[in-house]
């Protein structure tokens, strides 16, 4: 058998509640010694129990103690009944019926106890599967959103600038997809460093010799990499460039530092 099949077998929360057989007893105790898992399993239904009962654990008032002794001390108040030629009827109860009653007691506790951990494990999954449902979202809203550019610099309008790092970083690169019908510009970042705290990207274009600003770059959208990010438009540009500046959420008027450039 299983792992598995021993834990959803049922065979745990019997021996749980004491109801199961002693073949079952066995076999349980032999699958909590050769598999951890099922040792753990059984642990969790057993804190389950304890919990659930000390939960519902009633404890009867103080006055009630009271109110049985002092009938107890007042033999006045009780009625005495004579029995005369009476034979009193005993009527034994089946040990059967002892322990069909004590079982369903314990499938009564069992069934509850099994209840209130399978809502819990519900609850549990429920939260997993919103989880997953807003990871789903939030995929495919980047996805939606990478097709509508994908389509923009793929198309024949578009003309693609590569940036190629300067000095002061290499090894950095970045991609500018400049659309000749509309002027649009797009940038692909995928290939810069990552910046240092306290500091951001930012785009310029050459335009008539003069540096113009056309954005912030954003780099990381929800601790995923933003690939390609639509910036501002122009008319037409001899050349784009990527500088490194202090991190601000205005733009800065001329670029510091500059990281990649390349001409159109």
């Amino acid at each position: 058998m299983e792992i598995n099949d021993i834990i959803s077998s049922g065979l745990l929360e019997l021996y749980a509640t004491g109801l199961a057989s002693e073949q079952e007893a066995g076999q349980v105790l032999q699958c909590v010694a050769q598999y951890p898992e099922v040792a753990d399993e059984l642990a969790q239904i057993e804190a389950g129990m304890n919990l659930y009962s000390k939960a519902y654990h009633l404890q009867p008032d103080p006055s009630v103690k009271e109110k049985i002794f002092a009938q107890i001390n007042e033999p006045e108040k009780a009625k005495v009944v004579s029995i005369t030629n009476a034979t009193a009827k005993v009527i034994p109860i089946s040990s059967f019926w002892k322990n069909a009653a004590a079982a369903a007691v314990l499938l009564l506790i069992g069934s509850t106890v099994l209840n209130f951990m399978l809502y819990n494990k519900n609850g549990a999954v429920n939260k997993e599967l919103e989880a997953s449902k807003e990871i789903v979202s939030s995929l495919q809203e980047k996805a939606n959103g990478m097709e509508g550019y994908l389509e923009k610099v793929q198309s024949k309008y578009s003309t693609p600038v590569s940036l190629s790092g300067q000095p002061v970083a290499p090894d950095a690169a970045a991609k500018v997809f400049w659309m000749k019908n509309t002027g649009e510009v797009f940038v692909d970042p995928a290939n810069l460093p990552e910046a240092p705290k306290g500091k951001q990207y930012e785009l310029w274009a050459i335009v008539d010799g003069k540096p113009v600003n056309a954005g912030i770059i954003i780099t990381t959208k929800k601790g995923g990499q933003y690939t390609i990010q639509k910036m501002k438009s122009f008319g037409s540009a001899q050349a784009f460039a990527v500088s490194m500046e202090p991190a601000s959420s205005k733009p800065a008027d001329t670029p510091t530092e500059v990281v990649v450039m390349g001409k159109m």
